[in-house]
């Protein structure tokens, strides 16, 4: 049996790392699993984590890190590969039959989505599929579903190169509304469940920033924030897929999810707003305002 409350997180940065520095505070104890004995790995030992190396798509290596573990946060980079993990997890874990919780970050885009439904991308088709898959396997889940992270490239590195050459914020967004999340947001919230996960288990929180705002808008809390001005230029979409995001360097998957993505805040499907963070942790999410002030030097430069 389990009788320890030892989570099992896989990656060693994104969200899961806030994760981890939240629970560290709270001294839960939590095991990473990492596909290499990497200086980041050494990082997360040095400050108290286990590590394991082991790989998300590998049943037997998920296996050997589920030992002892009693709850398990789920997450992947964007990938091709994020069904295949999911069902390898939910499987494995089925097996072991120990999870008390099994925290699953999905994304808000699957509440609108059927089984049928084709505007989406590939990469949010995949996240439909995987909670098909862990509601189906029994496991006490709960799924987490931010809207587009306010870290995401399109608010942060490509906003920033923009601000810094002209004072702008230039995306193919047209007039859609859109409420972005931090990852600390949504890290509080993950910690939060991961900590006591007994009274949200079947739950579904949906996660968004506190207010929906056009692109105009998103401009003005960027001024605020930064001391200067910053204007929206709406870009056509064709130019700005050739011009900006491919000079980025992303890999093929990751590139046409966030083309989709824009195109999903043309046709205003960001457009929400849900207080999940305030409820599961009490405080709300962090402003657009607020996000950005706390990283003037970066969008500066």
């Amino acid at each position: 049996m389990v009788t320890s409350n030892l989570v099992l997180i896989p990656g060693a940065g994104g969200v899961g790392r806030s994760v981890f520095e939240y629970l560290r505070a709270q001294d839960v104890p939590v095991r990473f699993m990492v596909r290499s004995d990497d200086e980041r790995a050494a990082e997360l030992r040095r400050l108290g984590a286990e590590v394991v190396i082991g790989d998300l798509t590998r049943p037997e290596t998920v296996a050997a890190a589920l030992q002892g573990v009693s709850r398990m946060y789920f997450a992947m980079p964007v990938s091709p590969d994020h069904l295949l993990a999911a069902t390898v997890v939910a499987s494995v874990a089925r097996e072991y039959g120990q999870l008390d919780a099994l925290v699953d970050l999905s994304q808000m885009t699957v509440s609108q989505m059927t089984a049928t439904s084709t505007s989406e991308s590939h990469q949010q088709r995949l996240h439909w599929l995987a909670e098909q898959v862990f509601d189906w396997s029994g496991l006490p889940v709960v799924h987490i579903r931010p809207t587009s992270f306010l870290d995401n490239p399109l608010f942060t590195s490509l906003a920033a190169r923009t601000i810094q050459e002209n004072g702008t914020i230039a995306l193919p967004f047209g007039t859609g509304r859109t409420s972005p999340v931090a990852v600390d947001d949504v890290a509080r919230v993950v910690a939060t469940v991961l900590r006591d996960p007994a009274p949200h288990i079947g739950q579904v929180y949906e996660l968004t920033g506190p207010r929906s705002v056009d692109m105009n808008e998103l401009a003005r809390e960027f001024s605020h924030a930064l001391g200067r001005p910053v204007t929206y230029v709406d870009v056509p979409p064709e130019k700005w897929e050739a011009e900006a995001l491919a000079k980025v360097g992303l890999p093929p998957h990751v590139e046409r999810h966030i083309a989709v993505m824009a195109r999903l805040h043309r046709e205003n499907r960001y457009d929400r707003t849900a207080d999940g963070v305030q409820r599961v942790t009490g405080t709300p999410a962090q402003s657009i305002e607020e996000f950005v002030a706390a990283r003037r030097d970066f969008y500066l430069g």
